[in-house]
């Protein structure tokens, strides 16, 4: 997968995050284990 300018990945071991700030190939890695996508967080409603 390659890596996407904006995205954000976390590491499942140790809870390191990281911001992807130039896009390219490769993976992201940590512990020995690739780093997974993580998913927006909502925003809050303003109502």
């Amino acid at each position: 997968m390659p890596n996407l300018l904006g995205k954000r990945f976390a590491c499942e071991v140790c809870g390191t995050q990281v911001l992807c700030t130039k896009a390219g190939t490769g993976s992201v890695a940590c512990c020995d284990k690739e780093m997974k996508l993580q998913n927006p967080k909502p925003l809050p409603s303003s109502d």
